[in-house]
């Protein structure tokens, strides 16, 4: 079964656009659109889905236009004054951790540590994700706990162990930054830069941070040189022994549902005072009962969404899209590559070390041993870099200083 669009496709698309009625071959001086240009769109509509084990699955397809919400549209100015805001420490506590401190541009958008970084004084209790490509999530962190970017970076501005910011010293350092004032100002309309709308422009930065050029996406848009001949046997095992597109299907590469796939805990919980801390914190944070607090070894994942039993230990689908500069892996960074974590799958769930997930009973019953050969893990893994392009890099803004409150004489003078 074909997943790549063909010549006959094309042509009926083609053939499909050049003979509407006539009625709707009127001209229209508004629309600049080349019609006979094919979109990813057109061609994920075209796409059969993927039957495995009697499940029908969406097939992998190119990434199309970035969603962008009627309340927040893009533009230049909006997303240039996002980009400074996410490179800004004073969005945040005490102007140390910016948004770009847990997502790096000259690695993977994120931090290549098995737990992201903390507010100094803390340490993180799960594994960053890139920002390369969030703009297509409807559920975004592991947990599924924000549904837009916009709210995404509200939380994670201002998440105890993330950035720790609170809105009104936000707002104050924002306005005595006469560029940010005026930015705030021709973007949006305020009188002073207001907190609200700091999410809104960094979320239109985020949504430039994209990749629809992958070896992928050019062989799914008719390029059949695109893929190696040993990434097209990947791509085979992909949709059917390795069963991995059961979960990483459709354009993103995720299907964004929760399951729990055999992760085991990390090992930092049981040997590291501050790391076990911050678990126990959010566990706190998040309402759990006294016997949950005292007794909880493993993430309970989005449990704390429903707070059902089965829930636990389940994690948002993350996109296989940008995987290349991302390590490590999985929710708690415990799978160091992307050969660990084939070699995982393989086993069924079941980490190098023998351990498993802490909530055996929620375990997805997708996951079991796979039995691949050596040569069949290494198809897999290149086709596994196909879902990657070139590293997205990007120099840091020069960011806008404050205004001096007082003058030199006038600072000597308080000071006689």
């Amino acid at each position: 079964m074909s997943t790549k669009i063909n010549l006959s496709t094309m042509a009926a698309l083609l053939l499909t656009i050049t003979t509407v009625p006539a009625c709707a071959q009127q001209d229209d001086k508004n629309i600049k659109a080349d019609k006979n240009v094919i979109t990813a769109e057109m061609v994920a509509a075209s796409l059969k889905p993927i039957t495995l084990n009697g499940m029908t699955l969406p097939a992998l397809a190119p990434l199309g236009a970035v969603p962008v919400p009627a309340d927040n549209p893009m533009t230049d100015e909006k997303i240039a004054l996002g980009k400074k805001l996410f490179f800004d420490g004073r969005i945040g506590g005490d102007g140390s951790t910016p948004c770009v401190a847990c997502h790096l541009p000259d690695l993977g958008w994120d931090v290549p540590t098995d737990l992201s970084i903390g507010y100094p004084g803390t340490v993180h209790w799960r594994n960053s994700q890139t920002i390369v490509n969030s703009a297509y999530y409807g559920k975004l962190f592991w947990a599924g706990s924000s549904k837009s970017l916009e709210g995404q970076a509200k939380s994670a501005a201002k998440g105890a162990v993330a950035g720790n910011g609170e809105d009104d010293i936000m707002e104050a350092r924002l306005a005595l930054i006469p560029e940010y004032v005026t930015s705030f100002n021709q973007v949006f309309g305020d009188n002073y830069p207001k907190v609200s709308n700091v999410w809104k422009a960094m979320a239109a930065f985020e949504r430039t941070l994209i990749q629809t050029d992958t070896p992928l996406d050019n062989y799914l848009m008719g390029d059949e040189t695109a893929l190696s001949a040993q990434q097209l046997k990947g791509k085979t095992l992909f949709e059917g022994k390795a069963q991995c597109i059961a979960c990483h299907n459709s354009a993103l590469a995720s299907d964004q549902k929760y399951y729990n796939v055999g992760v085991p805990t990390n090992l930092r919980w049981d040997s590291e005072a501050l790391a076990q801390i911050t678990f126990r914190y959010e566990l706190y944070a998040k309402g759990s009962n006294e016997k949950m607090y005292r007794k909880t070894k493993a993430d309970p994942g989005v449990y704390f969404r429903g707070k059902r039993k089965d829930m636990k230990g389940k994690f948002r689908t993350p996109s296989l899209r940008y995987t290349e500069y991302t390590a490590p892996y999985m929710h708690n960074g415990t799978l160091a590559t992307l050969a660990d974590v084939v070699d995982f799958y393989d086993r069924g769930g079941i980490a190098a070390d023998g351990r498993s997930t802490g909530y055996p009973a929620t375990k997805s019953e997708l996951i079991k041993p796979l039995g691949l050969t050596a040569v069949e893990k290494t198809d897999l893994l290149a086709f596994l870099g196909a879902f990657s392009g070139d590293r997205i890099t990007m120099d840091y803004p020069e960011l806008p200083p404050y205004q001096r409150l007082f003058t030199e004489q006038q600072l000597a003078e308080a000071t006689k």
